[in-house]
């Protein structure tokens, strides 16, 4: 009988998932300080060197546990597929793209919105995933309803549902994902 052994997989999305756990634990230690200084980005000033740092970080911080949970499901579902068919560096590189946009058009457009969570980061993976049966010269149908699906409700809750939630880095994420799955694809 052949031994059976726990496989690494998935690098970046376990190594991410893992950090966001551990910037969630750091956050209740430190009763939210770590979350809203490191993990959370907004409008701060530009001579800080902790502004250049949140636009990166933001996505690794989560406002509880039910937060961390569904992001993670998401990341732990899409980004081993993900990883397996354009690389870990690949994904890597969505993963702070996604980051960095959400974080700089928050900061410029809304100037008075906190983010954290990587919300965004899973649009990104979902309209990425949509292009992984992409053909050069084709535009794969899962893709036009994955977009048509998530991005018009983040439309719609956008402009009609009061909540906690920002559609902005959903949108946003969903926009970088696509633009990455189809630059990936067309490149082989």
């Amino acid at each position: 009988m052949k031994k059976l052994k726990f496989v690494w997989n998935a690098p970046v999305t376990l190594g991410f998932v893992m950090l966001c756990i551990i910037a969630l634990v750091l956050g209740y230690l430190t009763g939210g300080w770590t979350t809203e200084h490191l993990f959370m980005t907004y409008r701060s000033s530009l001579l800080s060197l902790l502004t250049y740092v949140r636009f990166f970080t933001h996505v690794i911080g989560h406002s509880g546990w039910a937060h961390l949970i569904g992001n993670a499901s998401y990341l732990l579902l899409l980004g081993p597929g993900l990883e397996e068919k354009y690389g870990s560096e690949r994904i890597l590189w969505v993963i702070v793209l996604t980051a960095f946009v959400t974080s700089l058009i928050n900061f410029i457009f809304f100037p008075h919105v906190a983010l954290c969570g990587a919300s965004g980061v899973v649009f990104a993976f979902i309209l990425l995933t949509s292009f992984t049966g992409f053909r050069k010269g084709e535009i794969p149908i899962t893709f036009i309803l994955v977009a048509v699906i998530y991005l018009g409700q983040q439309v719609l809750d956008g402009l009609f549902v009061q909540d906690n939630i920002s559609n902005l880095s959903h949108i946003i994420g969903g926009i970088v994902g696509s633009i990455l799955g189809w630059q990936f694809n067309r490149r082989g």
